[in-house]
Order: structure tokens, then C-alpha cells, then sequence
């Protein structure tokens, strides 16, 4: 290949790598909310079909990849109460307490364990941190069924090697996720039923798929608003430790 053959796939190579980016960024930009509260239903399916249902209430506050979150599960008796607060930051992995008041004290989660199932459904817990676009690196493959394709690679500690992720032309809402580690596809998360609320285009349903262990968790979004009057004192430690 002689050296203008060359500059110019180089060229091409950039604009590519570029547009990926830039998609991502304008996914995060229409994305964008100053808080957002939502109450779920979460069915968790097992390898033998068995359906256990679980209750939680959301809340989030901050800007993308600069936020803090707190989710407390309200069912079933088992779990509730039982809460997360994730803290997390434009440039590293997130921090993460948990609270279980059974034991009547937090636990921080460490990094080497953000890989385990959060609590019995089939998000890890770094599945439920938010990652800013600057920890990745990104490459557009292609585009199937009105959607791009984009190659995601992480630049910072991750249980993930890679994910590819599927962005919606018309509108800019990221539809699917396969996440694989060094032995091959970990989790498939399909996001569907969008509505449009408060300008936002927002999935009612998330499915996580484990593939590994075969198990699928279905998260419906109740009661779902963006943009309330939330507090930075409702995302601390002593805040996940008052039991609701």
C-alpha cells in the first residue's frame, strides 16, 4: 500500500473512531437530567423458571458520570430496606456502600467484587455505576436495523474487556448492550417499551440477561420523573443508613 493509500485509511480511521464518539456523547447529552426518581419491579427468572419479584425506589442526582445514586429495595420483607449508594466519578470507578439492616451496618464493596450479582438479580454492581464518555474508547462497526453499532472498550478497571452497544438513529437511545469478559459474552441487556418524558427518551423496561448462570431480570420503571428537587444530603452514608 503506498504512503497516500495509507494517509488516507489513517484519515478515514480517525473520522470514524471520531463519529463514534461523538455519537456516544450526543446519547449522553440527550440523556442528560439534573435528578431523576423511579420506582421498579424487578422479576428475576431463574434457570428452572422460577420468578422471584422484587420492589426498589431510585433516585439520582448530578450530572452524567459525575452523580450519586441511592436505590433501597420496599419488597418483599426479606430485602427491604436493604439499600445502595453509589457515588460516582468522571474519571475512575464509582464508590459503593451497601446497607443491610438486618446486620444493622454498611459494607463498602470493593472493586475485585463489582463483578457479583447485586442482592439476587442479575445486575453486577458495577452494572448499576455510570460511566462518563472519557473511560472509554470507541469504534463504530457498522449499523444494523436502524441502529448503530459502536465498539466499547474501557479505559479504567472493569470486569468488562469490551462491549458493543446499539444506538438508535432517529433518536439517539441506546437500545442494547452485550457486555463479554475474557471468556465471552457475560450479560445482554435489551432496553425497550421508550417513552418520551420530559423531552427524554426513556425505556420502561430493561432486561438483563446472566449468561452464565441462564438467569434474566426484567425491571419495569414506575412513577418515573426527571428533574426534582433532590438533595445532596439524601446521598450519604447516613442518609443509606436511615431505613425507610
Amino acid at each position: 500500500m503506498n504512503s497516500a493509500l495509507v494517509t488516507a485509511f489513517l484519515a478515514a480511521a480517525s473520522v470514524y473512531a471520531q463519529d463514534a464518539r461523538q455519537i456516544i456523547e450526543e446519547v449522553q447529552r440527550r440523556q442528560h437530567s439534573i435528578s431523576q426518581r423511579y420506582e421498579g419491579t424487578l422479576e428475576v427468572i431463574g434457570t428452572e423458571h422460577l420468578i422471584a419479584t422484587k420492589r426498589w425506589v431510585f433516585e439520582r442526582i448530578g450530572s452524567f458520570g459525575n452523580s450519586k445514586a441511592m436505590l433501597r429495595f420496599t419488597a418483599p420483607a426479606e430485602v427491604k430496606g436493604v439499600g445502595l449508594l453509589i457515588v460516582n466519578h468522571p474519571d475512575r470507578a464509582s464508590d459503593q456502600w451497601m446497607w443491610r439492616p438486618a446486620i444493622g451496618r454498611d459494607q463498602r464493596i470493593a472493586l475485585q467484587d463489582r463483578s457479583t450479582r447485586f442482592f439476587g438479580t442479575d445486575f453486577s454492581f458495577e452494572d448499576l455505576e455510570e460511566r462518563d464518555v472519557n473511560q472509554f474508547d470507541f469504534k463504530l462497526l457498522g449499523e444494523e436495523n436502524g441502529a448503530w453499532k459502536i465498539e466499547s472498550r474501557p479505559r479504567k478497571s472493569s470486569q468488562y474487556t469490551h462491549s458493543y452497544l446499539w444506538v438508535k438513529k432517529d433518536n439517539y437511545a441506546l437500545v442494547k448492550l452485550e457486555a463479554y469478559n475474557k471468556n465471552g459474552l457475560a450479560r445482554a441487556i435489551d432496553y425497550r417499551d421508550f417513552e418520551l418524558v420530559k423531552g427524554i427518551w426513556t425505556p420502561r423496561t430493561t432486561e438483563v440477561l446472566d449468561v452464565k448462570r441462564k438467569s434474566r431480570t426484567i425491571l419495569k420503571y414506575d412513577k418515573l420523573e426527571y428533574n426534582l428537587s433532590l438533595k445532596d444530603g439524601d446521598f450519604t452514608l447516613q442518609a443509606l443508613r436511615r431505613e425507610s
